[in-house]
């Protein structure tokens, strides 16, 4: 059977912390503020994996409540989701996200989170697409204050 799943994550901005997204540091200024290490593409993709399975959300899975998960790797999470989902007998067959920032641009950093993420998500590149736009000086995004992303996923799961 085919399910989708619609992940979406927020994250403000703060000094002092790497910016990590899909996995990969890119150069800036200032990263995001999170009690993990606030990669909100790797969130949301959980979060879309896990909504499709039906099985909740990051938080439940990794509260930030939990010492445990204070400055986690995000990307060592989505290896946990994963490996749960394929114990499911689920298989991924696509992810399409989108972070939405003002700044930095993230085109040269692109096809390095791809490759990452792939990897992580035990598929092919091709498999998996990250796309990036602005919030066109609106919003929280558009002023600069933080970042956003979305994912949808299609899984293969057991009927």
């Amino acid at each position: 059977m085919i399910r989708t799943g619609l992940g979406v994550d927020t994250h403000a901005f703060t000094p002092g912390r790497p910016l990590i997204l899909g996995g990969v540091e890119v150069p800036s200024e200032q990263g995001l503020a999170g009690h993990s290490d606030a990669d909100v593409l790797t969130h949301a993709i959980m979060d879309a994996l896990l909504g499709a399975a039906g099985l909740g959300d990051i938080g439940q899975h990794f509260p930030d409540t939990d010492a445990a998960f204070k400055d986690a790797d995000s990307i060592a999470l989505l290896r946990q989701v994963v490996a749960d989902l394929r114990g499911r007998g689920c298989a991924i067959a696509n992810v399409d996200a989108t972070v939405v920032l003002e700044r930095p641009k993230l085109a040269p950093h692109r096809e390095a989170m791809r490759e990452r993420l792939a990897e992580a998500l035990g598929v092919a590149p091709g498999a998996v697409s990250v796309k990036a736009t602005t919030g066109e000086g609106m919003g929280f995004v558009g002023r600069g204050e933080g970042a956003a992303a979305m994912a949808v996923v299609t899984l293969d799961v057991p009927a």
